[in-house]
């Protein structure tokens, strides 16, 4: 079977220790994994570019809520008995599958979560599956609760669960934020943190995970003013690629103005943060075809949502979401104030207000693979396989790779001197083993953008080659321009 681009990009990972499965030597539960030095280095950087891109930009405000809770919590956001997937077994093997997913996989269709489970058997009876493994008969399809639990307390008595979304934490924190850092709305708030899910078969490495990272923004809003929104206006001009209800993959490109005339959209909230996280990410380097903002039909979408869009990234496995995006209505607040009996509503402009929201979820882990998948690239020079990653300079693990040619001749002491003069402003490595081939080719599979060679003409001249790791041209740079010429080249 010929190797497919996930398993290079796999390969790629294990080899550079990029991301691999967690407790890996004790052969440890699918769903989790680890990240290495460079792995890490890009998921901090994502979620750093997603600071500065999104959150500060909006002007939102940022917590950090725990990422245990109590079961009051998930009783009034309705996890407890709604936060389920259809579960399906082998007869024989006795292997379990996640009913809708499977179906996917044979039909090539989107299968509503919402649907009962005998609407499940229906289609895997009508379409003829199996079980994958060992084509045994399935069993009747039952729903399984993902939620995670656990217990506290010296004789383990206070049950207590993982948090399943980090929005709940925003939720119930939210009154208090509001009221104590004098804000206004509309008003963002933000969370970067660990969730929980049992998942039934984690599986395409980071894309399904038990334990993985969320970026989540909830939008609280005065319903009454969800048009009157003057950040809109920055952005009304800007393009999206949108996949409607009944299309048939067919994607429009339309800028958000013309999208809200058409009534795509439901407000000017709604078309602004769905244009703000397409240019993010196109500033994280995803190509704009590989994007789309896809339309959630009525079958599919949560029963609280007013309306919903995923963000989807085309990948190695197609078109995959990445981003849910949620016009949430009061739903949230409605439900915890009634579950802790506390009126959750705000005064804005001398009105007392109940809150609606509009939600950006993020899957960081999702974005770190999408932006892997989409960067990795193959190309032959001088009759040989080079892997690159082409990484957007903004987020790449390593930005400037600094080579002495030689480990001789004051070569390595004036390499090291542009090293720490360059480590104060980017992201830097030091590398003087190998050959400057092997040592640029290392520098291409981890997606550097700039590689130094300080040679013999360096210590005469005071200057350096500097290569591009998508041209491979080179050019020779003066060691006291360097830091002007790359905050240049990173500018754009």
């Amino acid at each position: 079977m010929a190797e497919t681009k996930y398993d290079k990009i796999l390969d790629l990972a294990t080899r550079k220790a990029i991301f691999f499965p967690a407790s890996e030597i004790y052969k440890g539960p699918a769903g989790f994994y680890d990240y290495g030095p460079i792995g890490a280095a890009l998921k901090r950087n994502v979620i750093e570019l997603w600071r500065k891109e999104f959150v500060e930009k909006d002007g939102m405000l940022e917590i950090d809520g725990s990422p245990i809770m109590p079961p009051k919590v998930f009783e009034a956001s309705g996890h407890l008995t709604s936060f389920q997937d259809p579960l399906t077994e082998c007869h024989k093997c006795k292997g379990i599958y996640r009913a809708d997913k499977l179906i996917e996989e044979v039909t090539k269709k989107i299968v509503p979560e919402a649907m009962k489970p005998e609407e499940f058997d229906k289609l895997i009876k009508a379409n003829k599956i199996h079980c994958p493994k060992c084509k045994g008969e399935l069993m009747p399809v039952k729903m399984f609760n993902l939620m995670v639990k656990t217990f506290f307390g010296p004789k383990d008595s206070e049950l207590m669960y993982f948090r399943p979304e980090t929005c709940q934490s925003i939720f119930v924190d939210f009154q208090k934020v509001y009221n104590s850092m004098r804000a206004k709305l509309p008003i963002g708030l933000a969370q970067v943190g660990l969730i929980c899910r049992n998942e039934i078969s984690p599986r395409q490495g980071l894309f399904r995970m038990r334990q993985f990272t969320q970026m989540e923004v909830e939008v609280f809003f005065n319903p009454k003013n969800e048009d009157a929104f003057e950040k809109y206006d920055q952005y009304k001009k800007h393009e999206v690629r949108l996949a409607l209800l009944g299309k048939e993959e067919k994607i429009i490109t339309i800028s958000i103005e013309e999208a809200l005339k058409k009534k795509y959209f439901k407000s000017k909230i709604e078309a602004y943060y769905l244009a703000l996280l397409m240019q993010f990410y196109e500033s994280l380097g995803i190509k704009k075809e590989n994007m789309r903002l896809r339309e959630i039909g009525s079958e599919e979408k949560p029963f609280y949502a007013k309306s919903a869009w995923d963000f989807e990234v085309l990948t190695s496995f197609g078109w995959t979401e990445i981003v849910a995006n949620h016009y949430r209505t009061d739903h949230d607040l409605k439900s915890h104030s009634k579950g802790s009996s506390q009126d959750l509503s705000v005064i804005d402009a001398n009105e007392k207000v109940l809150p609606w929201v509009w939600e950006d979820s993020f899957g960081v882990d999702r974005t770190v693979f999408a932006i892997l998948d989409n960067a990795y690239t193959e190309e032959i020079v001088d009759k040989e396989t080079r892997i690159v990653l082409k990484l957007s300079p903004k987020i790449a693990p390593i930005q400037v790779a600094i080579f002495p040619l030689v480990s001789k001749e004051k070569i390595p002491e004036l390499a090291t001197e542009v090293y720490d003069e360059l480590k104060n402003c980017y992201k830097c490595s030091y590398d003087e083993s190998g050959s400057i081939g092997k040592r640029y080719r290392r520098m291409d599979e981890i997606g550097t953008p700039f590689c130094i060679t300080i040679d013999f003409d360096s210590l005469k001249k005071k200057d350096v080659t500097v290569r591009n790791r998508d041209t491979m041209k080179q050019e020779r740079v003066k060691i006291k321009d360097l830091c002007g010429y790359f905050y240049k080249k990173f500018a754009k």
